[in-house]
């Protein structure tokens, strides 16, 4: 069975700039995402990961080309559209967090669907089943301030979830945790992703978090140059990321 079609881009271009001094970031990107996808994009400092995931976010709008997200063109939504399609339909994992200190793990986990009016009970129930799912139903009641990066990451992650977006997008996740949260985190959201629970893209300069993916896109000069798809083993797809890094000679942060 084929899978529903998630994101679809068509020769994505951006450009900064006036004439006569414009930098060209990216240059005719072409990508589709499938549903139960996991997607690394890795690529060199500057190689335009950032202004993509911007635009498949819709903070930013592209120069030329198309991005369709759940079939609808975003650059020609209006703004309400737009606000309705990021929260019914997008999940974002962001490097720091972004839990508000003054709610409960809980209440920050829930707050998508407290913001769209569900009941309360369904937003007990629901952030319960996702806090067992990551590790978390002990830390509900903590603030913060009371929990470890980690914890705190896999609750960003839940809280992502919890409205079942069509696809989460990840900004560097493990940018800020150490070796053991980050893999607590990506377990997780592999996990999730084996079981149907999330399509994911993640901007990543990491080749330990991209050898979690099942492919890894590599962006240089604002240029999709190979992709890597994951076999049966994991460590063997992360010597493949690796070499290829290697094989590029570049910066990858």
């Amino acid at each position: 069975m084929t899978e529903k079609k998630i994101v679809e881009i068509k020769n994505l271009t951006k450009t900064y700039g006036t004439r006569g001094f414009q930098t060209k970031v990216l240059k005719g990107i072409d990508l589709m995402i499938f549903q139960h996808d996991f997607i690394a994009i890795m690529g060199p400092s500057g190689s335009g990961k950032t202004t993509l995931l911007n635009i498949l976010s819709t903070i930013d709008k592209p120069t030329q080309g198309s991005v369709f997200l759940d079939g609808k063109e975003i650059s020609k939504l209006k703004n309400k559209e737009l606000s309705k399609l990021r929260r019914d339909k997008i999940g974002f994992i962001f490097q720091d967090y972004n839990l508000l200190d003054t709610m409960t793990l809980q209440d920050n986990i829930a707050l998508p669907l407290s913001l769209n009016g569900v009941p309360a009970d369904t937003c007990i129930r629901r952030t319960r089943e996702l806090a067992e799912m990551f590790g978390l139903e002990q830390h509900l009641k903590k603030y913060p301030y009371q929990l470890s990066g980690g914890q705190k990451q896999r609750g960003s992650a839940c809280r992502a979830m919890i409205t079942d977006p069509e696809i989460i997008f990840a900004d560097e996740p493990t940018g800020a945790l150490d070796s053991k949260s980050s893999r607590d985190l990506l377990d997780c959201l592999s996990a999730a992703n084996d079981q149907g629970n999330a399509t994911i893209l993640m901007v990543t300069h990491d080749a330990f978090s991209a050898s979690y993916a099942k492919d890894v896109y590599i962006l240089n000069d604002g240029m999709m140059k190979c992709q890597l798809t994951r076999g049966k083993s994991r460590k063997d797809f992360y010597d493949r990321i690796v070499d290829m890094q290697a094989s590029m000679g570049s910066d990858f942060s």
